[in-house]
């Protein structure tokens, strides 16, 4: 990280409100769900481009360029691309006695299942490390500050191929180069990333990774180490206590090791010869964001579905009641199908409306301010060689991020 006045830097600024955001998420998932989810490409273009104009490091706001129709577009393309792959994939498996459909319910038509069912499993692997840098790409192309473009180049096989390598070494490995797998990763990535005519570059060494890594390792020591104890001692409540205190500290070791592998990766980026990052980002902040946002969507949540179940309930109850008190033919009977009718249609919105309304609360309460703490939480170093930057050649995405959203990979924002 170079040494640079404070004159020469530019720090990171967000201007995002909840509010708006919050109308933002609710009008766009109401239109989602009333075309069956086809809107969720324009629901998610419109939310990204309320993002990328918050965000504005020294005052020049991001902007996103990208469509809803590309990215509809785009899925159709991958579908049938993944269709087809899938299609050609099951019919090898047939033609070698391995089917996931198959009929039977012996031992060896089970493993036959399993062993299809694996199969194609990992045959999509390929496609989500292929649709990972395709994503990117595209996010990038569709990026601009203060009026240049971002842009990257070409070089999805290439990724796809090193991440299936990586991936496998990592399991081999047991874990132990994980870091060595998501440094070399990025690294591809960033070194094929423009802001305008002038190139990123991620430097350091993968090794400084293993830091971020340490309360993973922590974590998984306790449970291996409790269990071991546990089952030596024949004392089955230190195996228990092990696995329970492992656990809560492995899932903190990969809030820290994202966190913390971030800050690492970030602060060894950068852009041309001199432009460089210092971003310091805290592991509780995110965590505290994460906890509460999360409590409050669920609590939202449960409010709501109860709320509809104390109505729609309530309505079914009086109309009962109701024929109970009036036993007199056939005719009371239409009224209490159709509150019953009516009751349950109400339970029923109002669970719909509980998965719009949590969702919009953890984007406002989750993905905004861990967001802004990243964004905020970053000043860029001799900031003034941004002035001798120049737009570049435009970077085509016929396929938007069709793979990515047909996968469900690369959905954050």
């Amino acid at each position: 990280m170079s040494t640079v006045s404070s004159t020469d830097t530019v720090k990171g600024a967000y201007g995002g409100d909840g509010g708006a955001l919050f109308g933002l998420a609710m009008k766009t998932g109401f239109l989602t769900l009333i075309t069956l989810g086809i809107y969720r490409f324009w629901a998610k273009t419109r939310i990204r481009r309320y993002m990328w104009s918050a965000t504005a490091p020294g005052g020049a706001p991001f902007e996103y360029t990208g469509t809803g129709l590309e990215k509809f577009l785009g899925f159709l393309v991958a579908i049938v691309v993944l269709a087809l792959y899938l299609g050609v994939l099951q019919l090898l498996l047939f033609f070698v006695g391995l089917n996931i459909f198959a009929g039977g319910t012996d031992p060896q038509a089970v493993l036959r299942q399993l062993a299809a069912t694996y199969i194609t499993l990992f045959a999509v692997l390929p496609l989500v490390f292929f649709a990972q840098y395709r994503s990117r790409r595209y996010l990038l192309s569709r990026t601009r500050w203060r009026g240049i473009r971002f842009g990257a180049e070409t070089g999805a096989v290439g990724y796809m191929l090193r991440a299936l390598g990586y991936t496998l070494l990592t399991i081999i490995s047991l874990g132990l180069l994980a870091p060595l797998a998501a440094f070399k990763l990025e690294k591809y990535m960033v070194d094929r990333t423009w802001y305008g005519d002038i190139k990123f570059a991620q430097d350091g060494k993968w090794t400084m990774l293993y830091g971020s890594m340490k309360h993973i390792f922590i974590g998984l020591g306790l449970v291996i180490g409790g269990a071991a104890i546990g089952g030596f001692s024949d004392i089955p409540a230190l195996a228990i206590l092990g696995g329970v205190v492992g656990t809560f500290w492995l899932y903190f070791g990969i809030f820290y090791f994202q966190v913390d592998g971030f800050r690492r990766m970030a602060n060894h980026k950068k852009v041309g010869d001199v432009i460089g990052f210092d971003t310091k980002p805290k592991v509780w902040t995110v965590i505290g964001h994460v906890l509460l946002g999360s409590l409050a969507a669920g609590a939202a949540a449960f409010a709501v579905i109860l709320v509809a179940g104390l109505v729609g309930g309530s309505i079914i109850g009086f109309s009962s009641f109701d024929m109970m008190m009036n036993p007199d033919g056939l005719a009371n009977q239409q009224p209490d199908m159709a509150s019953a009718a009516l009751g349950g249609l109400i339970f029923f919105l109002g669970y719909i409306l509980a998965i719009i309304v949590a969702g919009a609360l953890i984007l406002v309460m989750v993905n905004q301010p861990i967001i802004a703490h990243y964004v905020t939480s970053t000043t860029i170093l001799n900031a003034s060689r941004l002035d001798t930057v120049r737009q570049r050649g435009d970077d085509e995405m016929v396929d938007a991020e069709g793979f990515a959203d047909a996968l469900d990979v690369g959905g954050g924002f």
